[in-house]
């Protein structure tokens, strides 16, 4: 057998690993990187907005222009711009520039993604395809949960700067193992004729809209700014004529009529959710033990570093399991989402005694999970992807739905921060009002009126007092985050219900696709 292929696959899973680091790493740094560059918080917030717009335009499009420019010509551009993008952020003379190359960053991040897909379906035979897509789940529960870890490494040991630097080594042994190691087809530029213009436009208006307003919607108050009014307005109106467009063009950016396929479609709407509902392995404990513990990432990096090594064993153990003919890859899935709602559940019950060893064995549940989550949702989709032709528009579709739920697992958590934080902070200051009344009725003594100023004439403010804020804000911030695994376990709740209604039972694809 010849093994280039396996090395090119290597190769595009090393610029995969790279542009997912550029997005997470990035996120979990941001704190030092902002201080560090000079930027404020709400400029800052624009680093990751810009990002997420221009990924989800990337991994719409790359499969288009890799099946016009060979697979191995673009996965060549692509990470040469993934890598020329990131190095030159760290030297930006200003913000704009700042912005300018993080769009650049994201596009090539959203094109090397389906790139890793679209070269596992293309060079691996049925027989160690499932193999493959777990070299692909990797980008969707691996680094992710390895990102904290490397975010540690670079802003409380070695410096910010590799936060982008590190991108050097990474696409330098990529670019050399694509080079020499994959298959260089004909391209066909003919295909320009029929270029979906109309599409491309559509695309960057709405989904750049759509994704700001998800990204900047609770900053600037919702629909009590114009700005976001405007998004909503924009994205409302491109978005379905896009979806419009794709219908009927002839050879569209997103084959929309693979959606007819039951396991095809479980596959985009699964692993939509699936992204959302993992930010309870990642997102949600770091913000915990930052906002309540004052954790440090390089303090916090253990509990999801244990996610990250588990999968380095689940995901090939899953690909062995799914590769037998009498597992059902739905019970499989219904299993996983068992174990992610357990740990949804059991991590619900943190108090403000919690800290990182609290989070250990509901962590396990989630690392051994979210595998057996993923990997049946791989094969039940991919199997419904009948010749080679179709593998790039199913990599895009697959993709950009993955792209879109980033957007909306940060609009989602900050909507549950937002809503209940308010509600937690009335009642527990509201019950706080009313113990204090019941003393000062009990006692017969009334607190002073208006409350005693200092020399300089600022209000004097009791330490007690301080603490009290400190307690409550403490306090919300438990509670909040107590909800937010409430509702990720119900999104769980929701995806099992999908799994029992919506995908049909497919044989493993050394049987699906054997030859008759």
């Amino acid at each position: 057998m010849d093994i280039k292929p396996l090395f090119a696959l290597g190769g595009v899973l090393i610029a995969a690993m790279t542009s997912e680091f550029n997005d997470q790493v990035t996120s979990i740094a941001l704190v030092d990187i902002n201080g560090a560059l000079g930027i404020s918080h709400d400029s800052g917030t624009w680093i990751e907005s810009l990002y997420v717009s221009a990924e989800i335009v990337g991994m719409a499009i790359s499969p288009w222009l890799l099946m016009t420019f060979t697979l191995r010509r673009w996965t060549l551009f692509a990470i040469a711009l993934c890598g020329a993008s990131s190095v030159l952020i760290p030297f930006s003379p200003n913000i704009e520039a700042i912005y300018a190359l993080r769009l650049l960053q994201g596009l090539a991040g959203g094109m090397i993604i389906p790139l890793l897909m679209t070269t596992a379906l293309r060079i691996l035979t049925p027989n160690i395809r499932l193999y493959g897509l777990a070299v692909y789940a990797l980008t969707a529960t691996f680094i992710p949960a390895l990102a904290s870890t490397v975010a540690a490494l670079w802003a409380d040991i070695v410096g910010w700067r590799f936060v982008f630097l590190q991108t050097i080594p990474l696409c330098s042994v990529a670019g050399v193992l694509v080079w020499y190691c994959l298959h260089q087809d004909q391209p066909r530029y003919e295909r320009f004729r029929m270029l979906d213009w109309r599409g491309a436009l559509l695309l960057v208006i709405g989904a750049g809209a759509l994704s700001t307003m998800l990204y900047q919607g609770d900053r600037l108050d919702w629909f009590n700014s114009r700005l976001i009014c405007v998004l909503a307005l924009v994205s409302a109106v491109a978005i379905p004529l896009l979806l419009l467009n794709e219908w009927f063009h002839p050879l569209p950016l997103l084959k929309l009529q693979m959606l007819g396929r039951r396991n095809f479609a479980y596959g985009v709407l699964g692993l939509f959710t699936f992204v959302v509902i993992s930010q309870s392995g990642s997102t949600v404990p770091l913000r915990y033990l930052q906002q309540v513990q004052g954790y440090r990432p390089l303090q916090s990096n253990l509990i999801t570093l244990e996610i990250a090594a588990l999968q380095l064993v689940m995901l090939p153990a899953m690909a062995l399991l799914l590769n037998y003919k009498r597992v059902d890859a739905r019970v499989v899935s219904l299993v996983g989402l068992g174990l992610v709602l357990a740990s949804c559940i059991g991590s619900a019950f943190l108090t403000v005694y919690w800290n990182r060893d609290q989070f250990y064995v509901w962590q396990l549940l989630q690392a051994v999970g979210q595998p057996m989550v993923i990997m049946p949702l791989l094969m039940m989709s991919t199997n419904t992807v009948a010749s080679p032709a179709e593998g790039p528009y199913a990599s895009a579709l697959v993709n950009t739905s993955r792209a879109v739920a980033e957007a909306a697992g940060a609009w989602l958590l900050a909507l549950i921060d937002r809503w209940r934080n308010a509600l937690h902070s009335d009642r527990i200051i509201d019950q706080a009002g009313q113990d204090r009344w019941r003393v000062i009725q009990s006692n017969g003594v009334l607190p002073q009126y208006p409350p005693p100023l200092m020399s300089d004439g600022q209000l004097r403010v009791p330490n007690s007092l301080q603490a009290f804020s400190h307690a409550v804000e403490q306090q919300v911030t438990i509670l909040s985050t107590s909800d937010t695994f409430l509702i990720l376990g119900a999104l769980a709740v929701f995806l099992m219900v999908v799994v029992m209604t919506l995908p049909v039972r497919t044989m493993p694809p050394r049987i699906h696709f054997a030859k008759p």
